[in-house]
């Protein structure tokens, strides 16, 4: 090999480098992640991720179309440990689809009267109607985790959920819904990792509280209560469906496309939509655009 032909191939790589693309990526499109921000891991690469992503997301809209269209009633839960990825697979899920259709729900600490309220009773008010898909981030499981570990309702009451749990999902079944429930599984390392990202970023600190803090604390027991809410509530007719999340990407991109293998679900007829032409009436006048308030253009 010449003297040129070396410098070439000496180019060739350094441009890839730059590029952050590895040759073999194109052989095999899950290679391993050459993200900067995936260093040293084997993450899904960005660009695949991205762009099945898209594939899928076209796939859950039509999904939707087809809810609506057959009037179905799903409800889809996700749990998991803090700092799982639940709030990320729901966004991906949610950021192409109709708010009127698929909505999410995410309640926050009971009020007193919630409290003296049969259990179950403040998140079947936000069960769907026909034609409605409901998200529920975090769900009545509430009370087999963090209620059960962290000591906010009493030994009866938590017994008397792991043995009502699946006879009120049976019910719901029964009536029509269609429910789906996924555990988003991550190891300590993992969440460990994640906790201290949110800390150093100012834009999802929120996403952190004391609680989450303290979980980390109480590893062993919210195992535990996990292993035990699985053996009451994993049932055939509403079985759990555990998604592993030290891979975010892969983590939303099964979740999604195990989502949409559940739902037989065709592509709804469109009529043709033609834009009229744009109205004009010559006797019309704008008023003066120096008698409105405009945002400053700084950008």
């Amino acid at each position: 090999m010449g003297h040129k032909d070396k410098k070439e191939k000496k180019k060739s790589k350094t441009q890839d480098a730059e590029k952050n693309v590895n040759p073999e990526d194109s052989k095999n499109p899950i290679a391993v992640s050459h993200d900067p921000e995936d260093e040293g891991s084997e993450k899904l690469p960005r660009r695949y991720y991205e762009e099945e992503l898209v594939k899928l997301q076209v796939e859950l809209v039509k999904l939707q179309e087809w809810i609506k269209y057959k009037g179905l009633r799903v409800v889809v839960l996700f749990e998991g440990r803090d700092a799982a990825g639940k709030g990320g697979a729901i966004k991906r899920i949610t950021e192409t689809l109709n708010p009127r259709i698929c909505r999410v729900v995410a309640l926050g600490v009971p009020t007193e009267k919630e409290k003296t309220q049969w259990y179950f009773q403040r998140y079947v008010t936000h069960l769907p109607a026909a034609g409605e898909m409901v998200l529920f981030d975090r769900s009545w499981y509430n009370r087999a985790g963090v209620e059960r570990v962290m000591g906010f309702c009493t030994e009866a009451q938590y017994w008397d959920f792991l043995r009502s749990c699946p006879n009120f999902e049976t019910m719901l079944i029964r009536s029509g819904i269609m429910l789906v429930k996924y555990w988003f599984s991550v190891s300590d390392k993992e969440q460990e990792k994640r906790f201290l990202q949110r800390i150093d970023d100012p834009t999802r600190r929120w996403k952190i509280s004391p609680m989450d803090v303290e979980s980390r604390q109480k590893w062993v027991e919210y195992s535990k209560a996990k292993d035990d809410m699985f053996s009451y509530t994993d049932t055939k007719q509403s079985p759990w469906n555990v998604v592993e999340a030290d891979d975010k990407r892969r983590s939303r991109l099964n979740c999604i496309s195990h989502l949409l293998s559940l739902v037989p679900y065709e592509e709804v007829p469109r009529e043709e939509i033609i834009l009229p032409p744009l109205e004009r009436d010559k006797a019309y006048v704008r008023p003066p655009m120096a008698e409105q308030t405009f945002v400053p253009n700084r950008y």
